[in-house]
């Protein structure tokens, strides 16, 4: 019965080491520039971001957000992690943006800001991953079939 216990120790120990490696731990990660990257992805959209410490400027594509992003419901999304985050004026971002329309270019560039944003202050992750931020949207345009008129849609029946 001893060996059985000592085998049941052991694997209590073993147990508790494997909890405490299971947490894992976020680094702040920078390029040379003192910048954080990262891709944003959102319907076919694919936004690539990078925030450095600043005063709030925001331009995409070598535009203004306003200019770029004319629709104020654009600009709202693209700046929901900031808000979440309680960093309006402290960093510039800068994006490059390609693909889809606006609507999904927001979406990838509000994806590829909140990477950056935990990569730059690891502590923002709770906060911008309980605002859902982190989480890739994975929903796409569904492909057309052969005899349908779009991906669903059958052309119109007629008797005659």
């Amino acid at each position: 019965m001893t060996a059985d216990a000592k085998s049941l120790e052991d694997l209590g120990n073993l147990t508790g080491q494997a909890s405490e490696a299971a947490a894992p731990v976020h680094i702040q990660k920078l390029d040379a520039q003192g910048r954080a990257y990262a891709t944003g992805k959102r319907k076919n959209a694919i936004a690539r971001v990078w925030v450095s410490r600043g005063h709030g400027k925001i331009t995409i594509n070598d535009k203004d957000v306003t200019t770029y992003f004319a629709r104020p419901v654009l600009q709202m999304i693209l700046k929901q992690p900031l808000v979440a985050a309680e960093r309006m004026d402290q960093y510039d971002i800068r994006a490059t943006v390609t693909g889809g329309g606006l609507s999904g270019q927001a979406g990838a560039v509000r994806h590829g800001l909140s990477k950056a944003l935990t990569y730059y202050e690891p502590e923002l992750r709770t906060v911008l991953k309980k605002g859902g931020f982190l989480t890739r949207d994975s929903r796409i345009v569904e492909r057309k079939k052969y005899g349908k008129a779009k991906a669903r849609r059958s052309f119109q029946f007629s008797k005659r």
